[in-house]
């Protein structure tokens, strides 16, 4: 595993140690078929060594060769240990089904490597969202990726004494994959071959656990919520739009994701939806031109844009989802309010410290910063976050997604959530390796993995 960090690229040239470079990469990548028979264990053990292997020695045996330029000048090449530890983690995370990660393997060898090569030779047509990307790279890079994920899937699990359908393995491939290649398109400072493939395992992990559980989507009530979700959605999004509370593609992106929420889950999950919305929007709004004098309001007027939206809403619309296609739904119903209640906290702790707080506290050391500091937090944004989330845990008790045991553990996922966003605004997002969608969407994903984790003791 020698391979640095790769990434559709498609401003650079195509030259022959770059080339060079892609191809150590997919040949790597090989290695993966090995998972099946080396089992758990003898694979962690391989990726460990491997890390250890390409931070230690490589480097002194001729491995500079394949570093780039600002590499050299740096004297490190950081890809080039963070591609055998994504593996790793990989393999210790999804050490019950090794499939996954074999599979995301794959996308991150054959989907990324073929992306960069791609993208230097024909990326003429830049991303809208990041210029440094292209449409043929991040089109190669799906491509690839789901080819590779559905070889190994398909090859590693046969190993462990489990099947998968090849229609079925095919399309949960594409999918990962295409998730993947969208979170690698995004532009973010902190390199991706650790969060896209862990997220994207994550991902398709759940996939998985949707085989053999039907299509409910050929009951009849299932398509009576579609068109209650299309009109409420619609009139819903032109009202926030008319409140200047999302843009046009703010109201698209919250279209598409309370319609799914409202198939899945109907009008008791909306609900919660409804609420970090009403909750959101009103602190947000709360002593705006005061906020916008201190140049700490929301840009924009307050309107969101739909990278705002999926960063707030996709984990809870991903476990709606889940919700109604595995055997979980108990679990992911919770981990769809944590979702919610961690952002709804996380939102009113950032706008009432802002206004209110007196005193705020850089999270990571204790000390005294001026209000609006990445990272700052301060008593009354604090109660007031847990207040918020109190308030969407006990909805969901209200309309019947869960007891009070429930509520409980979403309330302490929230209080995790919002926790760890403020320990990476002050670390990551403070460096400009995130930005706050990024940050947004970790925030909830930890939020519904923490309520997913306390889900068995309840």
């Amino acid at each position: 595993m020698t391979s640095p960090a790769s990434s559709s690229r498609s401003t650079q040239k195509l030259t022959g140690g770059e080339l060079a470079r892609k191809g150590v990469h997919m040949s790597v990548g090989f290695i993966a078929f090995a998972v099946r028979f080396l089992g758990p264990l003898g694979s962690a053990l391989a990726a460990l060594a491997a890390t250890l292997f390409n931070l230690l020695v490589l480097p002194r045996i001729g491995g500079k060769k394949l570093w780039r330029q600002g590499e050299t000048a740096r004297g490190s090449s950081l890809g080039i240990v963070l591609y055998p530890l994504a593996v790793l983690l990989l393999i210790l995370c999804f050490w019950k089904k090794l499939e996954v990660a074999a599979a995301v393997w794959g996308i991150l060898a054959f989907g990324d490597g073929m992306a960069s090569l791609v993208g230097m030779t024909l990326g003429r047509s830049k991303l809208p969202w990041n210029s440094a990307k292209s449409w043929a790279g991040t089109t190669a890079y799906a491509v690839f990726g789901s080819v590779g994920c559905a070889v190994l899937l398909l090859w590693t699990a046969q190993g462990s004494g489990r099947e998968y359908a090849l229609g079925f393995a095919i399309a949960v491939s594409v999918a990962a994959a295409v998730l993947a290649a969208a979170l690698e398109s995004l532009p973010q400072g902190l390199d991706d071959n650790i969060g896209v493939p862990l997220i994207t395992g994550l991902f398709l992990y759940c996939l998985l656990l949707t085989q053999g559980q039907g299509l409910p989507w050929a009951e009849a009530e299932l398509w009576s919520r579609l068109g209650w979700a299309v009109g409420v959605n619609l009139a819903l999004a032109g009202l926030g739009y008319a409140a200047r509370s999302v843009s046009i593609s703010g109201a698209l992106a919250g279209f598409l994701v309370g319609t799914a929420i409202y198939v899945s889950l109907g009008w008791r999950g909306y609900s919660l939806l409804l609420a970090f919305f009403v909750l959101g929007t009103a602190a947000t709004k709360l002593g705006y031109q005061r906020k916008a004098a201190q140049g700490l309001a929301q840009e924009g007027g307050g309107r969101r844009g739909v990278r705002h939206a999926l960063a707030n809403t996709s984990v809870a619309a991903a476990c709606a989802f889940f919700a109604i296609m595995t055997p979980y739904g108990g679990l992911f119903v919770l981990a769809f309010a944590a979702a919610f209640a961690t952002k709804t906290s996380d939102t009113a702790a950032s706008e009432i410290g802002q206004l209110w707080g007196k005193r705020t506290f850089l999270i990571t050391s204790l000390r005294p910063v001026p209000r609006g500091t990445e990272g700052a937090v301060s008593l009354e944004g604090t109660v007031a976050g847990i207040l918020a989330s109190v308030l969407v845990a006990a909805l969901g008790v209200v309309v019947g997604l869960y007891g009070w045991s429930g509520a409980a553990v979403v309330v302490v996922a929230a209080f995790v959530g919002t926790t760890m966003e403020s320990l990476v605004g002050a670390t990551l997002e403070k460096r400009g390796l995130l930005d706050n969608e990024a940050v947004n969407f970790l925030n909830t994903l930890v939020g519904a993995l923490t309520a997913a984790a306390l889900y068995p003791w309840i």
